[in-house]
């Protein structure tokens, strides 16, 4: 079935408009009756088609529930940034196994280092890709992609989360299930580059209250961590 995001919802008036609505009624040829899922932050709207226009689609409501897709907890990934190519497949990725928001980190071994200004103009297509893998994989909600912060940055947003884990491959990290993440609602993930980080920004991150966590011997490429980080988070927290 297919799923459209809005902000706001009117149940008793439900309808699309703009590029979702030319979407259906050009693109996939929806006709009068056929079901349509509605997301609205987190809860999914289950519709059939009243009616098409060039300009829009009116829905009627036939149940409503929350996405059965949606993770209970809200999972930030502080991601260092890499190459972009690599980057743009953590995203997509991240978003499929259930990430909230990915904040990209600029940390002192980035081999890719954009300034703010040309970062921020990729925005748009970072954040099309997280939409596109919300849609695919039947998230009740967009994830967002903000703008690139620094490493300093990253650290005060992490306070304010219940509970943060870094990975870092050096000695004196727990295992996963070791890094208390019972009854924790907000997780922060952070994870690096193709250079890791180095002792004096771990170390930062553990005097701002994160648990330094290691996924074993294996070194594990920056595009392959984030995504095995997700899925053991999810798999402990039962949200897979």
């Amino acid at each position: 079935m297919p799923r459209f995001f809005v902000d706001d919802i009117d149940e008793g008036n439900i309808c699309l408009t703009g590029s979702d609505a030319h979407h259906i009624g050009f693109s996939l040829r929806m006709k009068v009756g056929e079901p349509v899922t509605v997301c609205c932050r987190g809860v999914d709207y289950n519709c059939t088609i009243r009616g098409i226009t060039g300009e829009s689609v009116t829905l009627d409501l036939v149940e409503k529930h929350r996405c059965a897709a949606e993770p209970d907890i809200e999972v930030t990934l502080f991601q260092a940034v890499p190459k972009l190519d690599k980057l743009e497949y953590i995203i997509q990725k991240s978003v499929e196994l259930g990430v909230t928001r990915i904040v990209p980190v600029l940390t002192r071994r980035c081999i890719s280092r954009p300034d703010s200004k040309d970062f921020t103009k990729k925005l748009v297509r970072l954040n099309k890709i997280a939409a596109e893998a919300a849609k695919q994989s039947g998230r009740g909600i967009i994830p967002t992609v903000e703008p690139m912060v620094s490493y300093k940055q990253a650290l005060e947003m992490m306070k304010a989360l219940d509970r943060t884990v870094i990975l870092y491959e050096e000695e004196g990290g727990v295992s996963f299930g070791e890094a208390g993440l019972k009854g924790a609602k907000t997780v922060g993930l952070v994870i690096g580059s193709e250079g890791g980080f180095d002792k004096e920004e771990a170390q930062a991150a553990v005097e701002a209250g994160a648990v330094q966590v290691w996924l074993g011997k294996r070194i594990l490429r920056c595009e392959t961590a984030p995504i095995t980080a997700m899925s053991i988070l999810m798999f402990l927290t039962n949200n897979m």
